[in-house]
């Protein structure tokens, strides 16, 4: 029974133990080591203007002027909060989720102004998993880029030039694919960047 009891007061203390260094000590010492080293990153990559907060460079907004591009769609309702994250979870044999792809192509064709034997971007109507992606596909931009152009008086050129420049490689130059994040585009359109 001796023997049990020592048992008890050994584990008790682990967990006690555990419990300050993995629960208190830990996340601390990464927090700090975030705002010493990557404090803009750590806090959100919060993007502030002249006339306040205009959004993040991570966390995906919606734009539905013409005169903006439009991130992907997304599955829940965007950016309000970070507990609207997440995906659909329809599969593919799903008629809900058919229904609604065929209902985006043909709402982003009408939008953009594409023949129906134009290809579409497999992220301009498909939702990311996170539902918060703030990328979009270089071939979902450029699909775009007439709209835009029209709806602010510019060449399709000029939109396409500035697509080019705001042109994301891949992260160390193998993982993901190129791609354009949305809200830095629409502010270098809107002459802010």
């Amino acid at each position: 029974m001796k023997a049990l009891a020592g048992e008890i007061k050994r584990a008790a203390w682990a967990v006690i133990l555990l419990t300050i260094l993995l629960c208190g000590i830990y996340p601390l010492a990464i927090w700090g080591i975030g705002q010493l080293l990557f404090s803009e990153k750590a806090n959100g990559s919060i993007l502030v203007r002249e006339k306040g907060i205009v959004g993040s460079v991570l966390i995906a907004q919606r734009f539905t002027s013409p005169a903006y591009f439009h991130s992907r769609p997304s599955a829940v309702a965007y950016a309000s909060s970070a507990a609207d994250s997440g995906g659909s979870n329809l599969g593919p044999l799903s008629k809900l989720l058919h229904d609604q792809l065929m209902a985006r192509i043909n709402n982003y064709r009408r939008e953009n102004g594409l023949a129906a034997s134009f290809p579409i971007a497999a992220d301009a109507v498909s939702a990311s998993a996170s539902g918060l992606d703030p990328h979009i596909s270089p071939a979902n931009a450029f699909s775009q880029a007439a709209r835009v152009a029209g709806a602010r008086g510019l060449s399709r050129d000029q939109v396409m030039s500035m697509i080019r420049l705001h042109l994301e490689e891949r992260q160390l130059g193998i993982f993901g694919e190129k791609r354009v994040n949305v809200l830095l585009l629409n502010l270098a359109l809107d002459g802010h960047e």
